[in-house]
């Protein structure tokens, strides 16, 4: 007899899955994620799984281990004023949308200071307007989504090799997401080679650290500038080095680059195109709490096209086309300062700020050449709710000169353009507020709102409203 995966194969399965998912009606939704993670609760201890240095007597550590995470996210938005709109607007109507990520983490130790890490994923829905019309758009997990219908897909699945330098000061990691227990040194050599995120390793932040933890927004969850190498989901294939020094890390990595701007095939041929990163993070202490401060640079080399050659060559009465100017060796390159800061035992505070020279078009991210964020972050054990959380955050984008007049004539970027453009900055301000049931493990439910000035920086164009919801289930 035919085994039932040969009948229906397994991403069929979870294709299937998804799509019913987000056809359900909300509150059904909410109710699958509920009794799900209640049922593991039951044999599961709440501490189990945070990332940090172990107590004594602790178990010895398994050579393998597994986690999963799902996320789903419900927007919004009322209709606003437009005086136009483009292709790729924001539109003015009402719209609801949903979408939904779900990711298995698998983990194994291959031998002394060897891991790997293997992460199937899958991901459905849509952003607002299909997340065109803002550069800093509203939620972070669909920039990971390039198709509304659910797309099960490898995003990472890579070799980390840690090399200890000296072990007078060995800590020992619990395992977790993507972490099997291990002991790093204070000084240690790490190298990473296959495919993950640039933001797994750069452009980290304590108080800002994705959507399915506390903002949604893309440039809270990195630096908007940040032009970082990665496909349509976010992700790429590099090697990648960190040194770590006492309270000094000093990171580089190599990259691959999509094909098209923004596309979902990277192009392995490292002599037509590739980004470089590098960061420098110094930890210390102020007033006996921690606090970080991140350098970082990038650059790419690809297959770009460029402002000022597509106004140039448009024809009278036409708009300009950046992708008729596109061709191999053209560069984009920028840099970012990211800090972040403990106040009290209950308080943190961060900011970054970043800069791209903004002569190429955007190719990876999002069409932000200058991007300055802040925020505070307040954990409710002041209310005697340890596990919940408060984020407020603003961030306000800009764009060099010469894309700015590229998008006043009514060029397209991969991302914004609305025909037309009286220019002004784009800023949005975000809260949100994490709430994780007691009596569940690996639940958190949260409530978000995001205001909107100027979106895909055109001032005929808001302000803006988002509400949304978030369901996060970890195990």
């Amino acid at each position: 007899m035919p085994s039932l995966s040969y009948l229906c194969p397994p991403e069929k399965i979870m294709n299937k899955t998804f799509t019913i998912l987000l056809s359900m009606p909300k509150a059904a939704i909410f109710l699958l994620l509920l009794v799900f993670p209640s049922l593991y609760a039951l044999a599961q201890d709440d501490d189990n799984n945070d990332t940090g240095t172990i107590q004594k007597n602790t178990p010895p550590p398994s050579r393998f281990n597994l986690h999963f995470q799902t996320n789903y996210i419900y927007q919004y938005k009322p209709a606003f004023h437009a005086d136009y709109s483009g292709q790729n607007s924001l539109q003015p109507y009402e719209e609801k949308v949903n979408s939904i990520t779900a990711t298995l983490y698998l983990g194994a130790r291959l031998w002394k200071g060897a891991e790997l890490y293997i992460n199937p994923e899958i991901a459905g829905g849509s952003g607002l307007s299909g997340a065109y019309g803002m550069a800093a758009s509203t939620n972070g997990e669909t920039f990971r989504v390039g198709d509304p219908a659910p797309t099960l897909y490898l995003a990472r699945g890579y070799i980390k090799q840690t090399i200890a330098l000296d072990h007078g000061k060995d800590t020992v990691m619990n395992e977790g997401q993507n972490q099997v227990q291990a002991t790093y040194s204070s000084r240690s050599l790490t190298f990473y080679l296959g495919k993950f995120g640039l933001s797994d390793l750069f452009d980290n932040n304590t108080y800002a650290t994705g959507p399915r933890y506390s903002f949604l927004n893309w440039c809270l969850m990195s630096n908007g500038a940040w032009d970082y190498a990665a496909d349509l989901r976010g992700y790429t294939y590099s090697f990648t080095a960190v040194l770590a020094w006492d309270n000094m890390s000093y990171k580089a990595a190599l990259a691959t680059m999509p094909v098209v701007a923004n596309g979902i095939n990277l192009n392995t041929n490292l002599s037509q195109e590739y980004a470089i990163n590098a960061e420098v993070t110094r930890s210390y202490k102020l007033n006996k709490k921690d606090g970080h401060l991140r350098l970082l640079g990038y650059y790419n080399n690809g297959d770009m096209g460029n402002y000022k050659e597509a106004i140039a060559d448009a024809l009278p009465g036409t708009v300009p086309n950046i992708v008729s100017t596109r061709m191999y060796g053209r560069d984009k390159y920028g840099f970012g300062l990211n800090f972040d800061q403990q106040i009290t035992e209950t308080l943190g505070i961060f900011a970054r700020a970043g800069w791209s020279d903004g002569h190429n078009e955007t190719w990876c991210f999002t069409e932000a050449d200058q991007s300055i964020s802040a925020g505070i972050s307040l954990n409710g054990a002041q209310w005697k709710r340890k596990d919940d959380n408060i984020g407020i955050a603003i961030v306000v984008n800009g764009l060099s000169k010469e894309h700015e007049q590229y998008l006043a004539d009514g060029g397209l970027g991969f991302q914004i353009g609305d025909g037309a453009l009286n220019y002004a900055n784009e800023t949005v301000a975000e809260c949100y507020y994490s709430y994780k049931p007691k009596i569940i493990n690996g639940l958190w439910l949260s409530a978000d709102y995001q205001f909107a000035l100027n979106p895909g920086y055109n001032h005929d164009r808001g302000p803006v409203n988002v509400f949304s919801i978030r369901v996060h289930v970890e195990l």
